[in-house]
């Protein structure tokens, strides 16, 4: 079975997009995203490919308009924006296909502030 539907990403965003940064500045709108390595020609892959973005965070859903800023000031697009997940550790669980064979999600750990240059999906 090939499945030709676009791939969905599901990507943290500090630390693995910009610089990690003190919540608390971000609370303050001081914070100065920083975007990591290969994140800017990544989501340009990604867009050409036809991939949906969705970004998690653990900042609280009172931070969705500045984070919605600094998102759009160092050119980071999306499908969807989650607010609000906490920083414990997470799981994603999805369904194999019917024919029992295709995997349907992976799961990529990065080490903080490196960036996703080298990540491939």
């Amino acid at each position: 079975m090939n499945d030709i539907r676009p791939k969905t990403i599901i990507c943290d965003i500090d630390g693995t997009l910009i610089v990690h940064t003190n919540p608390s500045s971000v609370a303050r709108n001081d914070a100065h995203p920083v975007l990591l390595q290969g994140t800017e020609e990544k989501f340009r892959e990604w867009d050409k490919k036809g991939y949906n973005i969705i970004l998690l965070t653990g900042r609280k859903e009172s931070l969705r308009k500045v984070t919605e800023e600094q998102l759009a000031k160092v050119g980071i697009f999306y499908d969807q924006l989650v607010m609000g997940i906490g920083g414990g550790v997470r799981h994603l669980i999805n369904d194999i296909k019917p024919d029992g064979t295709t995997q349907t999600a992976f799961s990529h750990n990065i080490i903080r502030n490196k960036g996703i240059k080298d990540l491939e999906v």
